[in-house]
């Protein structure tokens, strides 16, 4: 009993894939900050090249 008890006090297997699925959740986060700042620097960059083609004449 002893031997059982210290075998899970030693068992780390558990904590592992904690730290894997909060790297994981740290990853997610990071791709998701770096889209949504890319997609809105596009959309501003379409809406720029949209409104300069509605200033050339014959292009409505």
């Amino acid at each position: 009993m002893k031997n059982r008890i210290s075998r899970l006090v030693k068992n780390e297997s558990g904590a592992t894939a904690i730290e894997y699925g909060m790297i994981a959740g740290l990853i997610s986060v990071v791709i998701i900050t770096i889209l949504v700042t890319i997609g809105q620097d596009l959309g501003t960059a379409f809406q720029s090249i949209s409104d300069g083609l509605k200033e050339i004449p014959g292009t409505e």
